[in-house]
């Protein structure tokens, strides 16, 4: 079950976002009625999380909050089920930084989404081979999302 709250102030494509994130987390193994909640806010409340959780400063695009730890599914087994956790998307910064990722706002907000969604599901980017897989997942979700037209 997939949860989405935009308190942004920004018209945003609510349910094209629930769809991209049952896609990809179908593309996981990760169980259909495992519940995820995205929230879109505006860019103070996304500078007010940014420092509280990250101890940095200003607005941020994507934060993940994980809940119940879980990892995509492997197959033969069963799909994971539990509580995913939150995904906060601020779409006045994702929209600022589109240019520069030269994709636009509604293609960062996807990407955006996924970097988020693997979060939750363990994957980071701090070390430079943890970066490569994720950044190359992160890519062939979004691709595969695109070529289902």
């Amino acid at each position: 079950m997939i949860e989405l709250n935009n308190e942004s102030g920004v018209a945003v494509d609510e349910q094209r976002l629930i769809r991209l994130a049952t896609f990809a987390l179908d593309q996981l193994r990760i169980h259909p009625q495992s519940e995820l909640s995205i929230l879109l806010v505006d860019e103070p409340t996304m500078a007010a999380y940014h420092e509280k959780w990250m101890d940095e400063p200003g607005p941020t695009d994507v934060l993940s909050f994980p809940m119940d730890e879980l990892r995509p599914g492997r197959d033969g087994e069963e799909p994971p089920l539990g509580l995913l956790g939150d995904i906060v998307l601020c779409p006045a910064v994702t929209a600022a930084q589109a240019a520069a990722s030269q994709r636009t706002p509604e293609q960062e907000a996807d990407y955006l989404l996924v970097h988020g969604l693997l979060h939750l599901l363990g994957y980071d980017h701090a070390e430079p081979a943890e970066k490569k897989v994720m950044f190359d997942l992160n890519d062939r979700l979004i691709e595969a999302w695109s070529a289902q037209g």
